[in-house]
Formats: C-alpha cells, sequence, structure tokens
C-alpha cells in the first residue's frame, strides 16, 4: 500500500467500511463488502451505476488499466465530502451483493 491507497481509504472511511486488496497487478476498492471500482496507477476507477453516472456526469471515462474491458469514471474530488457520501451511499445499493465463496 502506499499514501495515495491510505488517502483514498481515509477519505471513504467517512461513509464506511473501506478495504482495499491487491489484485493482479492493482488494487481493488470494497466498500462494505461490495466492490466499488479500482486503483492503477495512483488513479481510482470507480464502477458505473445510476448514481456515479448522475453524479460524476463530468468526470472523465477512461479503461482503469490496458486490456480492461470496463469504462469506469476517474474519481478526484476527494475534497468534496457531501458528494462522496451521496456516492458511496447511491452506489452501494445499486451494486451486486458479493458473490459466496466456491466450496472446494
Amino acid at each position: 500500500m502506499n499514501e495515495f491507497h491510505e488517502y483514498v481509504r481515509a477519505v471513504f472511511s467517512v461513509a464506511g467500511d473501506i478495504v482495499i486488496k491487491s489484485m493482479m497487478g492493482g488494487y481493488l476498492v470494497y466498500f462494505n463488502g461490495k466492490l466499488l471500482g479500482d486503483i492503477c496507477n495512483n488513479e481510482l476507477f470507480l464502477k458505473r451505476t445510476p448514481t456515479s453516472d448522475r453524479l460524476l456526469a463530468d468526470s472523465e471515462l477512461r479503461y482503469p488499466y490496458e486490456g480492461s474491458k470496463t469504462l469506469m469514471h476517474v474519481f478526484d474530488r476527494f475534497e468534496d465530502t457531501a458528494l462522496v457520501l451521496e456516492l458511496l451511499d447511491g452506489m452501494y445499493t445499486e451494486l451486486p451483493e458479493k458473490k459466496p465463496a466456491k466450496v472446494r
């Protein structure tokens, strides 16, 4: 983990539990157990949901890494706590539940 990861965790923790996990060269960001987005090259990419599309309509849409098939919002408005709270609250209700682990 680096300073940017800790910054994302600190800012987003006002809304709930934030976990950042290393995964295949990048990092996945979970909010209260649901996958919220990715951190790649010290940029935060958030999944597209109706709430993120509405609240982040003016943000840049990009693929988080080469070969990605998921276009995501680049998030950089960390100082806007009201936005962070509204965004995460809305996205949480729209994101799918975590899939149960497969029994081996």
